[in-house]
């Protein structure tokens, strides 16, 4: 699956990045909480949050996720996609909720990370 498909699946918005839509997407996570997502392997993942601010961008970058997808229709400040545009990585927000936008995703059969081990 491509940054673009997800695109096509959950009705997005590109807001930055426009050039990675291409990249293959191997795996997802879905989470308001940075340090859950911390606690799993990625793997050129996707991140779905509904969490706008510097901290989802971080943890992106941390993790090397490809995308950041905001759920709810949430949008990020300028700042926000002015830190995602400096490491590559592509906004895109949708109105679905975190639970279904999830859902599409792996009913299309993009899965979740492994947790890393010990925890």
């Amino acid at each position: 699956m491509t940054v673009h498909d997800i695109v096509a699946l959950l009705g997005a918005r590109i807001l930055c990045c426009e050039d990675l839509l291409d990249e293959e997407v191997r795996s997802a996570c879905g989470s308001d909480l940075m340090s859950d997502v911390l606690a799993f392997v990625k793997e050129r993942s996707v991140l779905l949050t509904g969490l706008t601010n510097q901290h989802a961008i971080r943890t992106a970058e941390i993790l090397d996720v490809l995308c950041v997808i905001f759920v709810r229709g949430k949008e990020p400040t300028d700042d926000i996609l002015a830190m995602a545009k400096e490491r590559d990585i592509v906004i895109l927000v949708t109105e679905y909720t975190l639970f279904t936008a999830c859902g599409i995703l792996y009913e299309q059969g993009l899965r979740g990370g492994r947790p890393h081990h010990g925890r």
